[in-house]
């Protein structure tokens, strides 16, 4: 008896299926700048109108998020939580996304679901300006149990040299200026987890009042991409920007100090914003201290730029303007420490 590779578990003709129902959504996203086709051992991309410029990339995953995903079966909002930790990573540094690469490991190809989760990466690469240049679909026979998968992906950017943003620009009395996330994003799921499915043994399709929908539903909201707001920023107001801050994993006690320089610290006003009735449930359901909860978690603001105190009108007036929701939350002070007074968690 003769075997196959599909024998074994891996089926190359849904593969080529798969490439062929994601092409349509992938070339949505090019940018006069890509070269090439869909197909090819690498993605080509023309650098233009950039007289010393500097490639910022980031590689991030989605993390335990996805184990909501396998479990509600809902899988075309996890791709905009691969890019969106990417983009925004590379975002504070001044860097305009150029492209993307994402990167899919399943049990099982099922082209459907493929094109589902792909989907997602392009709609979010297209919102945040980039495109989605290549990829790969490995199919591991044997390896993820039935119905799971792993995603991850790569972003690359760019900056003119002299317009990066780094800690060196930071002064003491700049204002932190906060804008707010969309929910728990893609952090500290490992602990929303244990708190949600183990300890309340919720199952994710409890409705939960004080949220408006499932706790499945609010778990599964996708990270927000910040390009389309900052980038307008950064162009427009350049060097009076002195800093910006993802907040992600670490929350705002590990990546502030990253947009600091050495010895400097921050006061956070946390009743500058309110908080999302879902991180106070979790806080409530596990018992998690307050300094645990701003450790883990976004807690409502997903990033922080640091500016110049004396533009922080006219900057303000630009947001307001184009309708972004934002909060003065707080300023650079002397001293390496974070300070987060206030705020509607509990001590």
């Amino acid at each position: 008896m003769q075997m196959t590779y599909k024998d074994s578990g891996v089926d190359i003709d849904a593969g080529n299926k798969s490439v062929q129902m994601i092409k349509d959504a992938v070339k949505s996203t090019y940018r006069p700048e890509v070269l090439g086709d869909l197909g090819g051992f690498g993605g080509l991309f023309a650098l233009k109108k950039y007289e010393n410029p500097v490639l910022v990339s980031g590689t991030d995953g989605v993390g335990t998020k996805l184990k909501i995903a396998f479990l509600l079966n809902k899988h075309d909002t996890i791709g905009q939580d691969a890019v969106a930790m990417c983009v925004n990573d590379i975002l504070v540094q001044g860097a305009e996304p150029l492209f993307f690469l994402d990167y899919l490991a399943v049990g099982k190809l099922i082209p459907e679901r493929v094109a589902e989760i792909v989907g997602g990466v392009a709609r979010a690469c297209k919102d945040s300006g980039c495109a989605l240049i290549g990829g790969e679909t490995a199919e591991m026979n044997g390896f993820y149990p039935e119905g799971e998968y792993d995603i991850a992906g790569f972003a690359a950017g760019v900056v003119e040299k002299n317009k990066l943003i780094t800690s060196e620009r930071v002064k003491i009395g700049d204002v932190l200026i906060g804008l707010p996330s969309t929910g728990l994003h893609s952090n500290g799921f490992s602990l929303v987890r244990k708190i949600v499915f183990e300890h309340k043994n919720f199952d994710g399709t409890e409705f939960i009042p004080e949220l408006g929908k499932t706790i499945g539903e609010e778990l599964l909201t996708p990270t927000k991409l910040y390009p389309k707001i900052c980038l307008p920023l950064i162009q427009k107001f350049d060097e009076k920007i002195h800093g910006m801050v993802h907040i992600t994993g670490g929350g705002f006690y590990d990546n502030i100090p990253r947009a600091l320089p050495k010895n400097f610290g921050a006061e956070i006003n946390a009743d500058a914003w309110k908080t999302p009735e879902i991180f106070k449930l979790l806080q409530s359901w596990g018992n998690v201290a307050r300094h645990e909860m701003y450790r883990t978690f976004n807690c409502g603001i997903g990033m922080i730029l640091i500016v110049d105190k004396n533009s922080l009108p006219e900057i303000s007036d630009h947001l307001n303007k184009n309708s972004v929701e934002f909060y003065e939350v707080g300023k650079v002070v002397e001293g390496a420490e974070i300070k987060i007074k206030g705020g509607d968690l509990l001590d």
